[in-house]
């Protein structure tokens, strides 16, 4: 499922117009962002939760060449889904 497939879900389920899907859709995910952008978890009880993950920093190679690379330490989001999410999958 694509995004425009998720707001004409939504709107459906919802019974309201494709703009107002859109507009809720991005709502939830600007949310999302903001808060993980702090460094705050986002939980979504029954679904999953979002996270702010760190990576160090380390050496890789340059597959061309060979030579070693500095890669920086980052920061990465990640999803764990809830039990219900994983019970209704399976």
């Amino acid at each position: 499922m694509n995004k425009s497939e998720l707001i004409d879900h939504i709107a459906k389920q919802a019974d309201i117009s494709k703009a107002a899907a859109g507009r809720a859709l991005e709502a939830v995910v600007g949310g999302i962002r903001t808060s993980l952008k702090k460094g705050a978890p986002v939980t979504l009880v029954g679904f999953g939760t979002f996270t702010v993950g760190k990576r160090a920093a380390r050496t890789g190679r340059n597959p061309r060449t060979n030579q070693p690379i500095k890669i920086k330490a980052a920061k990465i989001p990640k999803f764990r889904a809830g039990k219900a999410l994983k019970d209704f999958v399976n």
